[in-house]
């Protein structure tokens, strides 16, 4: 299966389906085509604000559906959830890389794809990873608060990021399409990065909108210090368009984690809490 992930037109067919997910019209396919996929893999609708499949214009934005007011209520601890799914992997840094899978490492430069220097502040930090199946609700919440600082979209394969392809192909993170966002926070840098995946037809963000996928340059955006939006623990930052995974990097260290890696997770709900706090600060 991986070989021929890798044989495939990646890009090409993402694009395909990203079309064909915005299609609004003939309506009867659409409503058929979101039933069908409802049923494979067995999704309800109670947490979503719109309850009907008839309710959503297109594919997409029945994959990208929004929360009832209410539903996922942000909880009491310090760090929180980014995302509904699975907890692939979590825990310290340790020699600058993190953990992909059993026996699969790969760097933090490589996955921020920035200097040596960038990296370094991460390196005795900790990291949280966090797989969206396609049953998962697919907006990409905040973790704590935290003023964003850039961002660096990286072109790069779209290999599939579900278990069986992480054990197998190495540095899948670092090899991916990916959006990479800088935060300062009250707890020190916090870096998310937003992995595409194979039939992954785009990544958004609140503040920027859609990110225009390909295989150019990276293109990187700033913002002048303090003038950032800020953005409120639990409050919407992305979306994926189809799943794939989140990436968590923190400056902070020995965090007090709620969940074992391989449980399933909700948005919002506790991560972790600091074993210390420090006194980095954000403004605004």
């Amino acid at each position: 299966m991986t070989a021929l992930q890798a044989i495939l037109p990646q890009h090409a067919l993402s694009r395909l389906v990203g079309w064909l997910a915005q299609l609004e019209n003939p309506v009867w396919l659409k409503n058929r085509l979101i039933r069908l996929f409802m049923a494979r893999y067995d999704i309800t609708l109670t947490d979503a604000s719109c309850r009907q499949a008839e309710d959503y214009p297109h594919f997409n934005a029945f994959f990208t559906r929004s929360l009832r007011e209410g539903a996922r209520p942000l909880g009491d601890a310090v760090w929180s959830h980014p995302a509904d799914g699975v907890l692939s992997q979590r825990g310290a840094i340790e020699a600058s890389e993190l953990v992909q899978a059993k026996g699969r490492n790969y760097r933090i430069v490589d996955l921020l794809a920035g200097s040596e220097e960038e990296a370094s502040r991460y390196a005795h930090g900790c990291f949280a990873t966090t797989y969206l199946s396609p049953r998962d609700y697919h907006r990409v919440h905040m973790p704590v608060r935290g003023r964003l600082v850039s961002t660096r979209y990286v072109p790069g394969d779209l290999f599939s990021v579900n278990r069986a392809t992480t054990e197998r192909v190495a540095g899948l993170m670092a090899r991916n399409e990916r959006l990479v966002c800088f935060f300062e926070t009250d707890h020190g840098g916090l870096v998310v990065v937003l992995v595409g995946a194979m039939i992954v037809a785009g990544i958004a963000t609140v503040w920027g909108g859609r990110e225009i996928p390909g295989t150019g340059a990276m293109r990187e955006q700033f913002w002048p210090e303090g003038e950032g939006p800020v953005l409120e623990a639990g409050q919407e930052m992305g979306r994926f368009f189809l799943g794939s995974t989140v990436v968590l990097v923190t400056e902070a260290s020995n965090l007090d984690w709620a969940n074992e890696a391989g449980d399933a997770v909700t948005v919002r709900a506790a991560l972790a809490q600091p074993s210390t706090v420090s006194s980095t600060g954000v403004t605004g």
